[in-house]
Order: structure tokens, then C-alpha cells, then sequence
């Protein structure tokens, strides 16, 4: 017995609900920086509002009031740091799950349509995490602007100037990232015999006491350049690491008084920027769904008025977000 497509309706629209929580884990499990962003507690649900304010903490020289003083010295009471918060855009996601009459007739038995559901699923379900995980390497002005703010606005190749999170770089200097170019800063191109030392002057601009890079996430170039650069006596990877232990192709680098992961998030699809390799203190970077949009289906029933099929839409909004930029960097060519 064929089921009506309300029936059908409804077994989409459970299915779908039933793997949401599984989806939200999937995309955060395969992408190096969203993974080290959920073991660190820095997934964190938004529930309204036009924009999503990201609260920072900075020290501006010019605006601190805090100073020594003497007996009944008059005190400075002035404003202190302008600026209390960033702000990011909602960029929304969705990725469609649909059935056509035909197939539904095709497919007459409800263990048979949850089968077909299966597969498309796992079709919508992958091509969303993709694209989320692609989209976190880029600036966010794909798509006429409607994509996440990722790492090539947060460390931008150029962080002297433009504006990232409503907070001009020019203007305030606290919110400038640090870009390193082998060419322009070192002398010459990347290598795997300069690679290291590259690495670590990159690294030595974005300590400030405990404060560290925790993860590098390189493309294909550069990890290859960075495996190569290791002499086969060091101990070049741990499988007892975070990273190592999640699946991901991780080394380490010992440099600059610090240990971090080195991921590869490449390989096949490449979804990193090539020869780039980011620097990221991960406590500042944030990954920011709202608490009604998290990889669930959205919207009710959708039967085309002028074609025999259901269309139900799985859907995310949000955003990546930052509250030090000054303690990212990125090494370029």
C-alpha cells in the first residue's frame, strides 16, 4: 500500500529531526579547527538578535585608566576601552532533501522509503558539512556576502586595514592579526629547508605569557613542506594527541616555547587556502549557531505547485566569530 504524502511528509521530516544532533557532531568532527573548537567548550548556541555580538577584552593604550596615584590624587575616571564587543552577521544554510511522486510509488513500503531517505540524506547531510567546512577558510563575500565570515577575514594575507567584526583594523591596531610572507618577510619562498624557521617567527608575535598558538592548520603545500622538514629522529606526530586521536593527519611543533598540533585540512577537496598555514589560539575563536537553526529541518511541507514532489530543507545559521585577533596569524608565500 502506497502512503499518502502527507504520511511520507511526516517520515522525512522525522528522520531528518532524528539525525540533526548526529549532523551538528559531523561537521564539527571533521573540520580540524571546528573539532578543536567543540573540545574546548567554543561551540556556542546564540538565540536572537540582528547581528551576533562576540564580547573582546583588549588593553588600548590610549583609552586605559588605570594607573598608580597618591593620597587624594584626583583619578582618571574616564572611559576605558570603547569597544566591548564584535559583531558578526547571520549567515544562513540549507540543503534540501527531496522525493518525487514517482519515487514515492516507486518506493510503496515505509521500510523502503526510509531506505531512500537514508541515501538522500547522507547525500544533503554531507554536501551541507562541506560546504560549512570549505566556507570557514574563506572571507565570507562568497555568494553575493551571504557566506560565514571565516579565516580569511579573521587572519587576513593583509591585517593592517579593513574592517573585521564591525571593528575597523586601521583604526584600532589591537585588532590587527599577524601575516608573515616567506617572499616579502623572510627573503624567500617557502621551503622545506626555511619552512621551520618561517614557522617560528610567526609564532614568537603571538604569544603574551600563557597565551599561545594551540593549533596550525596547514593545506597540502605546506604540511608537505613541514613533514619534510623533520628529521626522521624527531618525534614528529602523537597519536595520543587530541588531533592525532580524532583522525586527523597531525604533527607537532616544538618552537617559539610552545607545542601545537599541526593539521592537514586538505587533501582530497582541499578546502584550505593554498600555501597557507594558520596559527590559531583557538580560546579566542568561537563557533557561533543559533540555538533554533543547528542543522535541523526547517519550514513546513513543501509540495511544488507545478511538479509531483516533496521537498523538506535542512538548515543552519550563524557564524564564526572572534574575540582576539591579535593572537592569529598565518604564514603565506
Amino acid at each position: 500500500m502506497a502512503f499518502a504524502n502527507s504520511s511520507i511528509s511526516d517520515i522525512i521530516a522525522t528522520n531528518i529531526q532524528s539525525r540533526t544532533g548526529e549532523l551538528a557532531d559531523n561537521v564539527t568532527n571533521n573540520n580540524a579547527l571546528l573539532r578543536r573548537l567543540k573540545d574546548r567548550g567554543n561551540v556556542k548556541t546564540f538565540s536572537g538578535g540582528n547581528v551576533i555580538l562576540q564580547e573582546i577584552m583588549y588593553n588600548d593604550s590610549t583609552t586605559n585608566n588605570t594607573n598608580s596615584y597618591s593620597g587624594y590624587e584626583v583619578l582618571n575616571v574616564s572611559q576605558n576601552s570603547p569597544i566591548s564587543a564584535a559583531q558578526f552577521s547571520i549567515t544562513q544554510y540549507a540543503s534540501a532533501v527531496t522525493i518525487s511522486g514517482l519515487e514515492m510509488i516507486q518506493n510503496s513500503g515505509k521500510e523502503a522509503i526510509i531506505d531512500l531517505l537514508d541515501g538522500r540524506m547522507a547525500v544533503a547531510e554531507a554536501q551541507l558539512a562541506n560546504r560549512i567546512a570549505g566556507d570557514i577558510y574563506l572571507d565570507g563575500t562568497g555568494n553575493s556576502g551571504k557566506n560565514i565570515t571565516g579565516l580569511a577575514a579573521a587572519v587576513p594575507d593583509a591585517p593592517t586595514s579593513g574592517t573585521y567584526g564591525g571593528i575597523n583594523r586601521a583604526t584600532f591596531t589591537f585588532w590587527q592579526s599577524v601575516a608573515y610572507s616567506g617572499v616579502t618577510n623572510g627573503g624567500s619562498a617557502v621551503t622545506a629547508s626555511n619552512i621551520q624557521q618561517y614557522m617560528d617567527a610567526v609564532a614568537v608575535q603571538l604569544i603574551r605569557g600563557t597565551d599561545k598558538p594551540d593549533l596550525i592548520v596547514a593545506d597540502n603545500n605546506y604540511y608537505r613542506l613541514y613533514l619534510q622538514s623533520l628529521q626522521a629522529i624527531q618525534r614528529i606526530s602523537d597519536s595520543g594527541s587530541t588531533m592525532a586521536g580524532a583522525g586527523f593527519a597531525s604533527l607537532k611543533y616544538y618552537g617559539a616555547g610552545m607545542a601545537s598540533d599541526v593539521v592537514l585540512d586538505g587533501g582530497i577537496g582541499a578546502d584550505a587556502t593554498a600555501n597557507h598555514m594558520w596559527f590559531l589560539n583557538t580560546k579566542y575563536l568561537h563557533f557561533r549557531p543559533h540555538v533554533d537553526r543547528n542543522f535541523v529541518p526547517i519550514g513546513g511541507d513543501r509540495q511544488a505547485v507545478n511538479q509531483d514532489a516533496i521537498v523538506k530543507l535542512i538548515g543552519w545559521a550563524g557564524n564564526l566569530t572572534c574575540s582576539g585577533s591579535q593572537f592569529q596569524g598565518v604564514l603565506i608565500a
